[in-house]
């Protein structure tokens, strides 16, 4: 194996562009399923007979599992092998898509999505920690990230058109069989070509941390989707968001006990660390808010197609596939501040669009705002995943790099269902200005996370980490 990880980590090799494209493939699928899915939600809807809120469960069933499970896969993958979890997931994934595709009822569709999200939280995550120890030379890197932000537009660019194409041909079920034989050749692929790696020091496992994660996320996802059709003052919802907050207050003073935590709580004291995870929740809620908007309007609104839907939603997607690299680039050669600012700037206008102009009644601004929107969200990739993994050591990109994917997921799910519950409530517009709401904050991150005084902070923390030789950091539980 040693021989392998030498010919993969040499800056001659071909073979290290090899592991980053099968890395790709992983979240290709992971995205393709999801923004296709989407697209095909109408045709969901009439076939299963579902709600809004059943719609919702089909997305946030997904993102909340696999929220809940990345930091574990990615803090195990460290410990027994980035390869084999990888595997392990590209297993469960492709067995969990056939499952969805034969699913007979929205019940058993859900109850399959949670599983496709079991082996989807060990697969982007690992992904990026097999790429950051790939490439250690920080300009590569970024460009490999940028190349792996690159692919969410891609995704984003085919995910809607082929969704759409994928439902007029056949139904909602081919979104699902389409992922077979990628997971497949996927799987084979990474038997073959990408060596085995782990963290010099293993890390042990956080049971009840984890628990407490699944605690927080599941039952504040619950009493969002829920509360209209249970009353929000109901007990169940009332203790859902109880239970949610207290879980959230209780589950810092438990890890720093810890001496392995599930949720590395030091990493937050680097201001750059925290704003790229709050900018990954903001971000990602504006993205999923965005498709679950659009996507029902389109169709139930304008009377369109999933075909036709999906060519609406074209323009927005390549603006992503075209900026996703160029803002790896941008972090590369000016940092992270620049392709963050833009990113701000754009998807606040194309809120604005929405919010104040209508743009749901007027086509041209409609295409217009989904441009800007697909501008700023392909900057705003790149980026948070640099500020994420940048300056930490290499034993904990896996933990570092799970932390961002699942401040990504926390967004998606929290983006359906707070504004799945503004669209049940029948208040689009509400929705438009959450979606807006989420652009002004990624601008105003950028200003107070990406400066000098922001970068010093994480220096400061990577040097208090346990690898670090510093002797003047605060003490670590025993």
């Amino acid at each position: 194996m040693a021989p392998a990880s030498r010919d993969v980590t040499s800056a001659s090799s071909p073979r290290r562009l090899l592991v980053l494209g099968i890395c790709c493939m992983s979240l290709l699928i992971v995205s393709l399923d999801l923004t296709a899915l989407n697209v095909a939600l109408p045709s969901l809807q009439r076939d299963l007979h579902a709600s809004v809120p059943g719609l919702q469960w089909t997305l946030d069933a997904y993102t909340v599992v696999i929220a809940s499970l990345l930091m574990l896969s990615g803090s195990t993958a460290d410990r027994i092998g980035r390869r084999r979890v990888f595997q392990t997931g590209l297993v469960l994934f492709t067995g969990g898509s056939l499952l969805c595709a034969l699913a007979p009822s929205l019940g058993w569709l859900v109850a399959f999505r949670a599983l496709q999200a079991v082996g989807g939280s060990m697969l982007n995550p690992v992904a990026m920690s097999i790429i950051t120890n790939t490439f250690t030379e920080p300009r590569e890197r970024a460009r490999a990230i940028g190349v792996w932000g690159g692919v969410v537009g891609i995704s984003m660019a085919a995910g809607p058109l082929m969704g759409g194409v994928l439902v007029a041909a056949v139904n909602w079920r081919a979104i699902f069989w389409l992922n077979i034989p990628v997971g497949l050749a996927a799987l084979l692929l990474t038997a073959l070509f990408v060596p085995e790696s782990r963290a010099p020091h293993p890390r042990r496992l956080d049971p009840g941390g984890q628990l407490l994660v699944m605690a927080v996320l599941g039952s504040l996802t619950f009493a969002i989707i829920e509360g209209r059709n249970a009353g929000w003052t109901s007990p169940l919802i009332l203790s859902c968001f109880a239970a949610s907050v207290c879980a959230a207050a209780v589950l810092p003073a438990y890890e720093r006990r810890r001496i392995e935590p599930l949720v590395e709580f030091r990493f937050f004291r680097s201001i750059p660390f925290s704003g790229a995870t709050v900018t990954a929740v903001t971000s990602f809620a504006a993205l999923a808010g965005f498709l679950f908007l659009s996507t029902l309007h389109l169709q139930n609104d304008l009377g369109l197609s999933a075909f036709q839907a999906g060519l609406y939603l074209l323009p927005m997607a390549a603006m992503t596939a075209v900026f996703a690299p160029l803002s790896g680039h941008l972090v590369a050669i000016r940092g992270a501040r620049l392709p963050l600012l833009l990113a701000g700037v754009f998807m606040t206008a194309s809120g604005v669009l929405f919010a104040l102009l209508d743009a749901e009644g007027h086509r041209v601004l409609l295409i217009t705002s989904y441009v800007l929107f697909g501008i700023g969200f392909g900057l705003v990739n790149a980026p948070i995943t640099n500020a994420a993994v940048s300056g930490m050591p290499s034993a904990r990109s896996g933990l570092a790099a799970s932390i961002a994917s699942t401040s990504r997921q926390i967004g998606s799910a929290l983006g359906v269902a707070v504004i799945g519950a503004a669209v049940a409530a029948g208040s689009h517009a509400t929705g438009w200005w959450i979606f807006t709401g989420c652009g002004v904050a990624v601008l105003l991150l950028a200003l107070l996370t990406t400066g000098t005084r922001a970068r010093a902070t994480a220096e400061r923390v990577a040097s208090c980490l346990p690898e670090s030789t510093a002797t003047d950091c605060p003490a670590t539980p025993t």
